[in-house]
């Protein structure tokens, strides 16, 4: 098992160092930490379609990690979180802030209150709802694909502080859902982002208040 782990270890330093980021010491054993149970847990619940945990590293780990210099502020919601992408990711990788996990799907919410505790993520809470019930006000919020954009704002929208930055993770440039941006948002700037070891289309979408 700790050839294993070593190996993952290695990939996801190299991710990292690919990705020009500069992470708390604790954070690589944790973000394995996490990963690891994230595939203990997922045998069981079936939490994500990907399975093997080298491209776990890839396609969670490093994917999440590859929108941190673009998080800021002191609060941040993930909203449709799943088993915790990007959000426990980043609460790893930049502790401090606080952070509200949110999902509808009670398999997924269990599983992140088991990573939070064992974990030991301060400032990390999980909520079963749907987006539109969440109440608050946060400097950041993340939403990794779930939805449209006119989806994602129509029903979370209200969460985002007046000055805050809504970053939304997507496959493909998502030309054709800006016409479908709510009045009262826009675009601030698109970033193409590359993923060490993936070969798909990734874009992050910042949003603010218009």
């Amino acid at each position: 098992m700790m050839a294993a782990r070593d190996a993952l270890q290695a990939k996801l330093e190299d991710g990292i160092g690919a990705l020009g980021l500069d992470l708390p010491t604790a954070a690589v054993p944790r973000l394995l930490d996490y990963q690891a149970l994230l595939e203990r847990w997922n045998a069981a619940y079936n939490l994500t379609a990907v399975r093997d945990p080298a491209e776990m590293i890839i396609r969670h780990l490093l994917d999440s990690l590859a929108i941190l210099p673009h998080v800021q502020g002191s609060s941040l919601a993930d909203l449709g979180t799943g088993p915790g992408l990007p959000g426990v990711v980043l609460a790893i990788a930049a502790p401090g802030r606080e952070v509200l996990l949110v999902d509808s799907n009670g398999k997924k919410v269990r599983f992140l209150r088991e990573a939070i505790r064992s974990l030991k993520l301060k400032g990390v809470r999980a909520e079963q709802s749907r987006v539109e019930d969440v109440k608050g006000q946060f400097d950041c919020i993340t939403a990794r694909a779930f939805a449209s954009l006119a989806d994602m704002l129509g029903w979370g929208g209200h969460l985002l502080a007046a000055d805050g930055v809504w970053l939304a993770m997507k496959g493909k440039r998502p030309d054709d859902e800006l016409p479908g941006i709510p009045p009262g948002f826009a675009v601030r700037s698109t970033h193409e982002l590359a993923v060490p070891g993936l070969s798909a289309e990734r874009h992050l979408l910042v949003l603010g208040r218009a």
